[in-house]
């Protein structure tokens, strides 16, 4: 074992390479995992540029996600290969759902791989199942191993903010502008789709920011009766246009309405999506009103970071392999008070981060009220 995983401190130990990890001239490996998302780039740019520059350091990128480690696949990653890649979106080296965990001999090839290539830490970019790998793989004792949070959700505990997730509300909250106008003009009710499997952060700040009529997300469940009377009192009331913006993951009250049984992909996800759809109809039946349905889906993960994400990700980048150097592992770099902090990976991943009550009593103050009976 190269270092203590139960202490995450690397002062007193050594690397795999037999040198402490605050030595200069190490050997880092980094990897993306889990879906893409804006930002992915920026973040591999901001350690390579300061892993070489400062601490003359060699990157080797791991190709798709912990795939790589599993087949030994890999480039070397240098400043100039980085260039150009500050505002591209998806990831230059590629991403995969594919863990060490799901083969009997995974940890022993991701292990034997980290021989091969001298390593000495890993950087390790992704969201919680991205990072509740790289915990495991931190307690194996396998390497030093530091996380960065990444997923538009903005779910991953002890960090206010993950990247990627202000550009993908920014995406939202311009189709959601530009369905306000189409609604009015057609006094239609506009579902609007959005990511959100579990928590419905990008549901609510898209829902406040774009002026939507009502929010539904995993966290509330809502009585679809409930939905139906308030557009149809708002929509008796002369305004004749609504927009309802609604996470994936949204569920009703039990006993109000059954969704269909959802789909389970080779990772054990369930298939979601649809969700707009099934509302959509269901609003109809009740109130007669002619209602559309926009789902926003791959749109909201793909293409360039907008400017806070470009900074969170050179910050993150800088401040993980800064950790690597510190020698402090099986930690996670964080947003804390708009200081870069570190926290426990375990602390991390133990549970995912939904939306405030706070958060949630704002967003309702712009919903329509309840109509009287």
């Amino acid at each position: 074992m190269s270092y203590d995983p139960s202490t995450g401190k690397s002062n007193t130990a050594k690397s795999n390479t037999g040198r402490s990890l605050g030595d200069k001239s190490l050997r880092v490996g980094i990897l993306t995992g889990g879906g893409d998302c804006p930002g992915l780039n920026a973040v591999i740019r901001a350690v390579v540029r300061k892993a070489e520059r400062e601490y003359g350091d060699s990157v080797i990128g791991f190709k798709d996600g912990w795939k790589g480690l599993l087949e030994n696949e890999s480039r070397l990653l240098d400043i100039e290969s980085l260039r150009g890649t500050l505002p591209r979106g998806g990831t230059i080296i590629g991403t995969s759902r594919v863990q060490p965990y799901m083969f009997e001999d995974g940890v022993a090839r991701v292990s034997d791989t980290v021989r091969r290539h001298s390593l000495d830490a890993l950087i390790v970019i992704g969201g919680e199942g991205t990072l509740s790998v790289a915990y495991e793989i931190h307690k194996e004792g396998i390497l030093p191993v530091i996380g960065v949070p990444k997923t538009i959700d903005n779910d991953i505990a002890c960090t206010e903010m993950t990247f990627g997730f202000q550009t993908a509300v920014q995406i939202a909250v311009d189709a959601i502008d530009r369905l306000h106008t189409t609604a009015e003009s057609h006094h239609r009710v506009m579902i609007v789709e959005v990511m959100g499997r579990h928590v419905g952060h990008i549901a609510t700040w898209t829902g406040i920011a774009g002026g939507a009529t009502m929010i539904l997300v995993p966290e509330q469940p809502f009585d679809i009766n409930e939905v139906a009377s308030i557009l149809q009192h708002r929509h008796e009331t002369n305004r004749y246009a609504s927009v309802v913006v609604v996470a994936e993951g949204a569920q009703p009250i039990p006993g109000t309405f059954e969704l269909p049984d959802k789909e389970v992909d080779e990772y054990g996800h369930v298939k979601l999506g649809g969700i707009g759809s099934i509302i959509a109809s269901e609003l109809e039946k009740r109130t007669g009103m002619d209602t559309r349905v926009t789902v926003l889906g791959h749109i909201q993960r793909g293409g360039t970071p907008n400017a806070f994400d470009r900074v969170l990700c050179s910050r993150f980048g800088v401040a993980a392999i800064d950790a690597v150097h510190e020698g402090v592992m099986g930690e996670m770099v964080a947003l804390q008070s708009g200081n870069i902090t570190k926290v426990p990976l375990g602390d991390a991943v133990a549970g995912l981060k939904g939306i405030t009550d706070e958060l949630w009593q704002t967003a309702k103050v712009f919903f329509p009220p309840l109509p009287s009976d």
